[in-house]
């Protein structure tokens, strides 16, 4: 989330983006943009309007007065424009991985499988009169019937970060909209094209006005959208200092609020593993997307003495690497996502070879032919590296990975547990036995067992633990149904005389 101002830029800017309100493309009257980049070229693609408190606030309005009929729209009907909406998403699925690549930089490929992974989201919420369904018991009493209802919270909102433009809002706004929620999403000012095509497909889809609404910002927005008393649900996705603000905020103000943070993922690598197929989950893992992923692999742990292996394998392995513009041929990493972000990651690695740290692989040199301007940073690989340093210590959010040594498997888990972050983990083994011993001993929410990036199907739920999430209930899977809906229990007697004594103790069903 920016709390900075704009500032002006030049370039061969292109559009400039308003919102999307009630239906319609809006055009921001706040008087502030901010420019959107292409990382590869550095070169501004155009600029996006930035919401003030008011325009905030009537988006808000928009999602207040389109409740009343979504919420009475029969789950049945909600799930066939859900279904419209899916076939549009596969239809412009190319267009979509494009408009992703432009503004984000990863490469098309990365690009195609976000959009899938947000897809099978929508899909997941296809089935929402399934999910739905309640329990029902009879005769719990003489004559007394009970059962459960899941009904719609109301306007829920969604704050979501540049790194995913696509998948991220997609965990979000479909289970709510499927559940009879309406929504106001504020995305990452950075990567703003994605959420407005998404909103204009799904009205397209048959989404009536209002339901879905997209709003362009910074702290403002978000502010506006934390305080105000209509909306009943917040759910965010960014680092963890912004994340226990937003949880903080939300909470006091009475909402409910699913908010998650920063990681440092850890893949322990045992003696017996198969070194070859590690190194390469690895890589992938941790330099996929530039490393600019909530569940990037940031810290590879050798045990015993696997080590000098391993390191020489993924040292090799790192400088195969191909940087480029995530839309060129045999790319496999595109850039950093700003001019800051390339600094703030060069800078970190300075500060891990003052501090003792092995440098193996360095990447700040990096100079890509044609893109010059882009914001490149090249596959870093670091060894003999300390819990105490700051590159272990801090989320680098780059292509950043650092070996730590450790002698056995009880020290790897300790120093996994010990970490402030619990997102993700991996281990990579031939044993069941330690494969077991591992998946119950680790104190993280999701973890892989030779599955370098354990992102659980839309159907489970995704979250993890610590300060890695703020809140109780995970994203989308039936968590995601239960946070964006709110449980009754009705119980219902029709007594055939009409006479009734009055009962001054507890009541008894039976």
């Amino acid at each position: 989330m920016s709390t900075q101002s704009p500032v002006a830029d030049t370039g061969p800017e292109t559009f400039t983006l308003g919102h999307h309100v009630a239906g319609r493309h809006v055009p921001g009257s706040s008087g502030r943009t901010g420019p959107v980049y292409n990382p590869a070229t550095g070169v501004p693609r155009g600029r996006v309007a930035f919401a003030s408190a008011e325009e905030t606030r009537v988006a808000i309005a928009a999602a207040e007065a389109a409740l009343p009929g979504w919420a009475a729209t029969p789950p049945l009907q909600r799930a066939r424009v859900m279904f419209r909406f899916k076939a549009l998403l596969e239809a412009h699925a190319d267009e979509l991985a494009l408009l992703l690549t432009s503004e984000h930089g990863k490469v098309l490929s990365d690009a195609r499988g976000e959009l899938v992974r947000g897809i099978e989201v929508v899909e997941f919420a296809c089935g929402i009169p399934q999910l739905l369904k309640s329990e029902f018991t009879e005769n719990v009493g003489t004559g007394i019937d009970s059962w459960s209802i899941r009904q719609p919270v109301g306007v829920c909102a969604g704050i979501t970060p540049f790194n995913f433009p696509a998948m991220v809002p997609m965990w979000m706004f479909p289970v709510a909209i499927a559940c009879g929620n309406t929504f106001v999403l504020k995305p990452s000012e950075r990567v703003p094209s994605t959420s407005m095509r998404l909103a204009e497909l799904f009205k397209e889809a048959g989404l009536p006005d209002g339901v879905l609404n997209v709003v362009h910002g910074d702290r403002e927005a978000v502010d506006a959208l934390l305080v105000h008393p209509d909306v009943r649900a917040i759910s965010f996705v960014g680092s963890t200092p912004v994340a226990r603000h937003i949880y903080e905020t939300g909470t006091r103000h009475g909402k409910r609020v699913q908010a998650l943070g920063g990681a440092k993922n850890h893949a322990i690598v045992m003696p017996d593993a198969d070194l070859p197929f590690a190194i390469e989950a690895i890589i992938g893992a941790g330099y996929g997307s530039a490393g600019e992923r909530c569940m990037a692999i940031s810290v590879v742990v050798a045990v015993g003495d696997v080590a000098d292996k391993l390191v020489d394998g993924l040292a090799a392995r790192a400088r195969k690497v191909t940087t480029g513009p995530g839309d060129g041929a045999d790319v496999e990493m595109g850039p950093v996502i700003t001019a800051a972000a390339r600094d703030r990651i060069r800078g970190l690695i300075d500060r891990g070879v003052a501090e003792g740290a092995q440098l193996v692989v360095d990447g700040r040199g990096i100079r890509v032919h044609g893109h010059e301007r882009g914001y490149f940073v090249g596959p870093t690989l670091f060894d003999a590296v300390l819990p105490g340093m700051t590159i272990y210590r801090e989320e680098i959010f780059g292509p950043v990975l650092c070996v730590v040594r450790v002698e056995s498997l009880a020290a790897a888990l300790d120093l996994v547990n010990a970490n402030p972050y619990a997102n993700g983990v991996a281990l990579f083994t031939r044993s069941g036995h330690a494969a077991r011993r591992f998946q119950e001993e680790v104190e993280v929410g999701m973890v892989g067992i030779n599955v370098p990036i354990p992102v659980p199907m839309a159907f489970y739920s995704f979250g993890g633990w610590r300060n890695s999430l703020f809140g109780d209930l995970h994203v989308h899977g039936m968590d995601g149904v239960r946070f964006y809906t709110r449980g009754k229990a009705v119980t219902s007697r029709w007594p055939d005389d009409g006479s009734a004594a009055p009962g001054f103790h507890m009541p008894l069903l039976g």
